[in-house]
């Protein structure tokens, strides 16, 4: 039974890198549920290694930090003369070459760039394809489960997250003028996917987030994704403008007894 009545749907995802992206994840869930996915990747090169890894996949690219191409990408679906019933928004960036510095010390250039290719390109991309997008679709962004928790080796990207996560109500009321297309975002916690690979110190992040996950593992890739085809399926339609926090109880447990032992040792 399709129970989240995704198939035959035609969903957008934006984001797409390897086999260890959330969007990659995302893809093979919705493909399973009978979805019909188009791809949208940052550009030729990452385009051929999308085709190779989707075999048969529609793939397009855009890079969304560039309006003539959020343009063109909107002319080239058009030619499809179809309505898509969801997009994903899967894309983040940080430029980390000069090293991680403390927040104060974040160079103004790698935050603004940031911001526009991890949030404002959510309100891009929507604007340029509302008329492309069926009156009851969904837009589901990825963001993270916390941004208020200073976490260093995560430099400046949680308060750009947070401008994310303020961003779907905004989008979900304007939108509301004109359709019944709903925002929401899956917020997972530390994952292990390539783009956290590049993160210093991650994987000491990572293992440590085990620890305080009552069930000492932690949250898999593919978990986030299911969350995201509940999102985009019919079965949330109650859903809007909402973080779907997927952190396998992390939040709840920092004063876990057996880790308070052992660092007051």
């Amino acid at each position: 039974m399709d129970f989240l009545k995704l198939a035959d749907k035609e969903i957008l995802i934006f984001g797409v890198a390897n086999r260890k992206s959330v969007a990659w994840h995302v893809a093979r869930t919705l493909t399973e549920a009978g979805t019909r996915c188009v791809y949208i990747v940052r550009d030729e090169e990452v385009k051929r290694d999308t085709e190779k890894l989707l075999a048969g996949a529609d793939v397009y690219t855009c890079n969304v930090e560039q309006e003539d191409e959020i343009a063109r990408l909107r002319d080239e679906l058009a030619i499809r003369d179809e309505k898509f019933h969801g997009l994903v928004h899967s894309i983040a960036f940080a430029d980390y070459s000069e090293g991680m510095k403390p927040f104060h010390e974040t160079p103004k250039k790698a935050f603004l760039q940031a911001v526009d290719v991890s949030c404002f390109s959510l309100t891009a991309i929507c604007n340029a394809l509302k008329d492309l997008l069926d009156p009851d679709a969904s837009v589901v962004t990825i963001s993270i489960s916390t941004t208020t928790m200073a976490s260093e080796n995560y430099g400046y990207m949680a308060p750009i997250k947070a401008a994310l996560d303020s961003s779907l109500a905004f989008l979900a009321k304007s939108f509301s003028r004109f359709s019944r297309v709903r925002f929401n975002a899956v917020c997972p916690a530390l994952l292990k996917s390539s783009a956290s690979a590049g993160i210093p110190g991650y994987v000491d992040s990572y293992l440590y987030a085990e620890q305080i996950i009552p069930r000492k593992k932690a949250v898999q890739t593919e978990e986030a994704a299911y969350a995201v085809a509940f999102l985009l399926s019919p079965r949330s339609s109650g859903v809007n403008a909402q973080r779907i926090v997927v952190d396998a109880g992390m939040s709840i447990n920092y004063f876990d007894r057996e880790l308070v032992e052992r660092a007051m040792r």
